[in-house]
């Protein structure tokens, strides 16, 4: 995964995969999402990231699996 933030636009942009997009879809006025031609997101594009998103710190952590 990779996280660009472009700050001259405040847009931050989330690769999840670099598989080729398909389709872009508007989630909400300031999200959009890339998605291939199986339907699976390829990546997130949020405009006006730090007001929409909360984007002010990010972080990043990974969790132990839980058994039962």
């Amino acid at each position: 995964m990779k996280v660009k933030y472009f700050s001259d636009t405040d847009t931050a942009h989330i690769e999840f995969t670099d598989k080729n997009v398909h389709e872009t879809k508007a989630i909400s006025e300031n999200i959009c999402i890339d998605i291939d031609e199986k339907g699976q997101i390829v990546s997130m594009t949020i405009e006006h990231a730090k007001e929409s998103a909360g984007l002010w710190e990010f972080s990043y952590q990974e969790l132990p699996s839980q058994t039962a």
